[in-house]
């Protein structure tokens, strides 16, 4: 079994499509979303597992890999990634599939949940970020913290992970170096990564930019004196931008299964990538006591309201099906078959 890899012109922008078991394939579709600063390769070995019973797909968003890289207008949230997913469904002739989102990919897929509902037979959420967006909010219904978003956007972004990012910088050197933030971050620490060098170059075609990553910066008064921008990707994650609190409304209600790590260290309640868990940590200094985003707290509370959904949590970190593979193929493959 081979990827096919090609790019597909869509009524929006032209993707790059990663597939298994040939262009006609078999089986219902399924189509996996990867998250930030990465791109589809994450997900070879998934698309290859599922291939002959199943037909995957996996899809470079807009500014990684190699799908067109055009700007991402972050006022619109997540929109401009998840209606290129729905276009590419368009381009691709299928009137519905399943969906599979990682972390921000996530998000992607349940906007497309929310805007047409009709194109989705089942979503799995891998490591999600929050319905609420990341950083700048509290409790579990996403209350912002300061009205402007203070705390989330490109301003949060770690300004020498995105200088090494630019660079390219393939080594160890750093502690913020891509390797070691995939080291330490995407995976529990510890973890032995397979295709190591192959996930790196992922990473590593990111975009970087103001129109893409991280985005524009803006500044607050508030503390910690970021704000979120109006144009690439922390800030359409943004809080002020980014807001699924209204999923339960949607008809039909597709059947949503939650996959996570237990160990997740930025998608998390207690997220090492939260300037407002940092600020209680002492790393970010003057914080006011401003509390960390329960992101997992926001993320049940919202598929709670929405109900047909089940979760699961496995022994790892960011990454399920990079780090506990077998065990979230066995999960993902059960769902598609009940779905």
């Amino acid at each position: 079994m081979h990827l096919d890899d090609r790019r597909v012109p869509t009524a929006r922008i032209t993707q790059n499509v990663l597939s298994a078991g040939g262009p006609a394939g078999g089986g219902e579709a399924v189509l996996f979303v990867h998250g930030n600063v990465s791109s589809a390769a994450f997900w070879r070995g998934t698309l290859l597992a599922l291939a002959g019973e199943h037909r995957p797909f996996a899809v470079d968003l807009r500014g990684f890999g190699d799908s067109d890289p055009a700007p991402v207008d972050a006022t619109r949230g997540l929109r401009d990634y998840s209606d290129d997913v729905l276009a590419l469904l368009d381009a691709l002739g299928l009137e519905s599939a399943h969906l599979v989102g990682w972390s921000m990919g996530g998000g992607v897929v349940l906007q497309a949940l929310r805007d047409r509902p009709s194109a989705v037979r089942s979503v799995t959420l891998v490591n999600p970020v929050s319905p609420y967006g990341f950083g700048g909010t509290n409790g579990p219904d996403g209350a912002l913290n300061h009205p402007d978003g203070t705390g989330g956007g490109a301003g949060a972004a770690n300004p020498d992970f995105v200088r090494l990012l630019a660079a390219g910088d393939r080594s160890d050197d750093s502690p913020v170096s891509p390797r070691n933030v995939l080291r330490s971050t995407y995976v529990k620490p510890g973890t032995v990564i397979a295709d190591e060098d192959a996930l790196v170059e992922s990473m590593l075609s990111t975009r970087v930019g103001e129109d893409h990553y991280p985005g524009d910066a803006a500044t607050s008064e508030a503390w910690p004196g970021v704000a979120p921008g109006d144009r690439g990707v922390l800030n359409a994650l943004a809080p002020t931008h980014l807001r699924l609190d209204d999923l339960h409304t949607i008809d039909p209600k597709p059947p949503i299964l939650w996959i996570r790590g237990e160990a997740d260290v930025i998608v998390s309640d207690t997220s090492l990538f939260d300037l407002a868990h940092l600020g209680a940590l002492g790393v970010v200094p003057g914080s006011p006591g401003t509390p960390a985003q329960p992101m997992v707290a926001q993320t049940r509370a919202a598929l709670q309201r929405y109900g047909a959904y089940d979760e699961i949590v496995l022994d790892c970190g960011h990454s399920p099906h990079i780090e506990r593979p077998e065990e979230f193929r066995a999960a993902l493959i059960d769902h598609l078959k009940r779905s």
